[in-house]
């Protein structure tokens, strides 16, 4: 994997929009292991790698963000166990669905498809990815509603990439809690996907809702 998680990268930049709802748009993959500035412009926040755009996020609208109907936990598990990604996978090291990566490295969502459109899987925060509050940090849960959208695509035999995402997190979960994701795919045309994703605590409460654009990645 050459390039960080566009989701994680996303989180990040919009931390410092500071908005409830940020929409964050990938310009180029963001590399790994890399010193990048932050410019605070008129209108946008932007994330730079020697004069040139990695990123770029500005306030959303979160009025545009549909809820992805969740299903249980055991459904959810269930459908982990079909995950395409588990037999074959464009990026089997990704920080979130990846793989390829050792236990306890990455956050090993397996989104698997339920046949209605959707996808789901479990996801239990591990105690690194918490903030000093002991909560599950932001940006993390920008990168779980990430990869779930995409596997509602045939991104197996279709490589996509993160082109645009707008998130709105209303709760941050807490370490250790089983929380489900949604994905659904909206919509596709030419080398662009759209899709949706929601993230739900253990009591069922909305943790946060996005909505991504993906990009097929020209062989």
């Amino acid at each position: 994997m050459g390039s960080g998680n566009g989701g994680y990268v996303s989180g990040l930049v919009a931390a410092y929009v500071g908005d409830d709802v940020v929409t964050v748009t990938l310009r180029r993959p963001p590399p790994l292991d890399v010193a990048l500035d932050v410019r605070n412009d008129d209108d946008a926040v932007r994330l730079v790698q020697e004069g040139e755009t990695v990123a770029e996020a500005v306030p959303g609208d979160g009025g545009a963000l549909s809820a992805v109907p969740q299903v249980s936990v055991a459904e959810a598990a269930d459908a982990s166990k079909t995950y395409a990604g588990l037999h074959k996978h464009p990026f089997p090291e990704c920080f979130v669905c990846g793989p390829s990566r050792d236990p306890g490295d990455g956050m090993s969502l397996f989104p698997g498809r339920l046949g209605d459109g959707r996808t789901a899987c479990v996801w239990v925060p591990a105690a690194d990815l918490a903030d000093e509050a002991g909560r599950v940090a932001a940006q993390f849960v920008w990168a779980a509603l990430d990869c779930p959208g995409g596997w509602s695509a045939p991104i197996e035999g279709r490589p996509m990439v993160l082109g645009r995402m707008t998130t709105g997190i209303d709760v941050l979960p807490m370490v250790g809690e089983r929380c489900v994701v949604m994905g659904r795919l909206l919509g596709s045309e030419g080398r662009k996907t759209w899709t949706a994703t929601t993230a739900y605590g253990a009591d069922g409460r909305v943790l946060g809702r996005a909505h991504a654009t993906w990009i097929v990645v020209k062989p």
